[in-house]
């Protein structure tokens, strides 16, 4: 019986492995976690990433740079391929890209199309995709497997509202 080995992903990492009952989980708003999965090599790994490209001319630093999809993308890739998946063979399942906090913009939509545009260009194959709305997801993912699950977090309850009691009787003096 394997027991079961659950990781927990923030953003900037990535971690691929080949070990049969692995979790990897994360929690995304507007940024974006990637899983890859290799079926015949049984290799599978996610990365969660803050924003797909700094923006030009932008100076990142060495230690910065897997906060970002075009870095991240490949760390996890090269870290698939090193476990024995093989490019041309994966799968990947793409999610997150919420649009949570309304005065960002769209951030997670950018990200949710950083994310499938280099899917594409690298002629990864696509399963599942669960990015945009306005909601916080978890997943949850089996890399030995490939299986991968979304769950939209529960909305935060807004605190209550305290009625505001008027003063009546002082003076006001303005200076």
């Amino acid at each position: 019986m394997t027991v079961a080995r659950r990781i927990n992903l923030v953003q900037g990492e990535h971690l691929a492995t080949d070990r049969p009952g692995s979790i990897l989980s994360t929690l995304l708003g507007s940024c974006i976690a990637v899983c890859l999965h290799d079926g015949v090599a049984h290799v599978g790994g996610m990365n969660h990433f803050l924003l797909g490209r700094p923006d030009a001319g932008q100076t990142v630093g060495a230690h910065e740079m897997q906060r970002y999809g075009v870095h991240a993308m490949e760390l996890l890739i090269n870290a698939m391929m090193q476990k024995g998946a093989i490019r041309s063979r994966l799968r990947a399942h793409i999610y997150g890209g919420a649009n949570i906090i309304a005065g960002l913009g769209g951030i997670g939509h950018d990200n949710a199309v950083f994310a499938r545009r280099f899917v594409e260009t690298e002629g990864i194959a696509i399963g599942h995709v669960d990015v945009g709305g306005t909601r916080a997801r978890k997943i949850e993912f089996m890399p030995f497997e490939g299986k991968a699950r979304s769950s939209f977090v529960a909305e935060p309850v807004p605190p209550p509202r305290v009625p505001v009691v008027p003063v009546h009787g002082g003076e006001l003096e303005l200076f």
